[in-house]
């Protein structure tokens, strides 16, 4: 694949907006990204919960209980990655985890600090905060260099209590500020990854390796990551990741994501459906995935 011209790249200010997941017992699961996430309800009805942080929508729980469990051999989710905007508020996300919930995986990342664990479907979940941009580490052809090294994970605790003792009351919500950094993605095929979301939809690939891909727009560490790691072979079809946005700042880059996608389905090396939508395009990859790309 030839490199990404800026004309043909996401303009900076793209980010990822709301995810969604089919789950089947919403009650359930709907707590969990209350109590143990912080993210506040913000609507609710017997099918559906939305979730967010001051008022922004952050993640939407559709009940599905006919829906069949995700098989083992499916494409999907990986993560949905929720970033604080500090690391006081890593730390108090640390607590509610400690308390209410368990830790499955702590790393520092160079560029970020993280926490992983799963809901009560299975579905990954990461909480994490960047470090400020410039102490980013560029590697000499200018990409982010990330790491996988052990977490500073009571450095991460002492953080959210003001002397530093690591024993600061559990704090219930997540800050202003708190939003979806990246989604990560289990494929079948990083080629097809690649003709969609970055010959298509127009991220640029950062880090790199032969079973995992970093994109991103603006120079970001990663808006969406994708691995082979489980050596998923069929698409997503049972419960789990039902879709997540791209937003992108105005018509004009919505309009440009539309011409790319119109000549990658001409080129017709992968198979992938676009509908329009009142508020932009829906795109369904390869794997059954949905992005769901839109204006601010």
């Amino acid at each position: 694949m030839s490199d990404v011209s800026p004309t043909d790249s996401l303009p900076a200010a793209t980010r990822i907006g709301r995810a969604a997941l089919r789950v089947a017992d919403l009650d359930e699961t709907t707590a969990f990204y209350r109590d143990v996430v912080g993210l506040a309800v913000l609507d609710r009805d017997e099918g559906r919960a939305t979730l967010g942080v001051d008022e922004t929508p952050l993640l939407v729980l559709d009940r599905d209980p006919d829906r069949p469990a995700r098989r083992r051999t499916d494409a999907g989710l990986f993560h949905v990655a929720f970033r604080v905007p500090s690391r006081a508020a890593l730390g108090e996300a640390l607590g509610r985890v400690r308390e209410r919930w368990r830790l499955d995986g702590a790393s520092d990342h160079l560029v970020s600090e993280a926490l992983y664990l799963d809901d009560p479907a299975g579905n990954g979940v990461e909480i994490y905060r960047d470090r400020p941009r410039e102490e980013w580490p560029v590697d000499e052809d200018g990409t982010t260099r990330m790491a996988t090294d052990p977490l500073d994970v009571e450095g991460v605790a002492a953080a959210a209590d003001g002397d530093g003792t690591g024993t600061a009351p559990l704090v219930d919500l997540a800050p202003a500020g708190t939003d979806v950094g990246h989604v990560h993605l289990e494929v079948t095929s990083l080629a097809a990854f690649e003709a969609v979301y970055v010959d298509g939809l127009g991220f640029k690939v950062g880090t790199a390796g032969p079973d995992v891909r970093f994109v991103a727009a603006g120079g970001y560490h990663h808006h969406l990551g994708a691995n082979t790691w489980r050596g998923r072979t069929t698409p997503a079809a049972g419960r789990g990741l039902a879709w997540f946005e791209v937003v992108v700042p105005d018509a004009a880059a919505l309009e440009a994501v539309q011409t790319r996608l119109d000549a990658v389905a001409a080129d017709g090396a992968v198979e992938f459906a676009v509908e329009e939508r009142e508020d932009g395009l829906a795109v369904t990859d390869a794997d059954g995935i949905e992005v769901r790309v839109r204006t601010e």
